[in-house]
Order: C-alpha cells, then structure tokens, then sequence
C-alpha cells in the first residue's frame, strides 16, 4: 500500500504541474515556464487540461495522502499532503486564481519531502508501539 500512495502521490502532483503548464489562458506564470522548457505543445488541449486533469490529479493526491494515513499514521504528513490540492481545488473553482500556484508549489514541496524522507509507520493498528520502536 506504501508503495501505491507514494506513487499515486507523485503521479497526481505531476499531473497536476503538467496540466497548469499548458493552460497559458489560466495560469500565464507557470504556463510561461512550461513554454520554456518545452511543453507548449499542451496549450492545444488547455479545455482538457483544465477543466479533467487538473481537478483529477489533485483529487488523487488527495486520495493517495488518505490512503498513506493507514501506512504511516502521521497526521503532519498527511495534513500537509492534503493542503496543496485543496488549495489547487480551491483555486480552480473560486475567482482567485493565485491559490493555484501556491497549492501547487505546497503539493511539489510535499512530494519531494516524500521522496527524500519517507514516511514510516509510527504506531501499530490498535494504537500502541510497534515491535522495533518499543525499546527507544
């Protein structure tokens, strides 16, 4: 399951910086740096993008950090996990549209703290400590 919600993570995260890249109407700043480095091919499917992968990639950001509170019973994690694709949710279907940027630079922040240091079980499925964690 651990392995499901990390990639579930970083594959929503992605999806959802990919798709605010190609919607140059929406979201100028970060579709100019996604012009940049090469993806502007995607402004031609920006309806797509905006209106099915964006809203997509964040719910199942937000599914995989629910997920990831079983393997790892972290509440900060999780929390923090969840608050940039509110955030992105929140933007894409409100009128302030710089909410986006700020939920996505949290989901990205996130995703690399993921990748750098892992989430580890704390506590075992009836509460108490786990086995290895009992003697420190």
């Amino acid at each position: 399951m651990s392995f499901l919600t990390r990639l579930g993570d970083k594959a929503g995260s992605l999806g959802a910086v990919a798709s605010a890249m190609g919607c140059a109407v929406c979201y100028p700043a970060i579709a100019s740096l996604g012009a940049a480095i090469g993806l502007g091919f995607l402004s031609q499917w920006e309806g797509v993008l905006f209106h099915v992968v964006l809203p997509l990639s964040a719910v199942l950001v937000i599914l995989a950090n629910g997920l990831g509170w079983f393997a790892h019973r972290q509440w900060h994690r999780t929390a923090l996990g969840m608050i940039g694709p509110v955030l992105v949710l929140i933007g894409r279907y409100s009128l302030i549209r710089g909410i986006v940027y700020l939920g996505l630079a949290v989901m990205l922040a996130v995703a690399i703290w993921d990748l750098v240091s892992p989430a580890h079980r704390r506590c075992s499925a009836d509460g108490g400590a786990l086995a290895d964690q009992a003697g420190r």
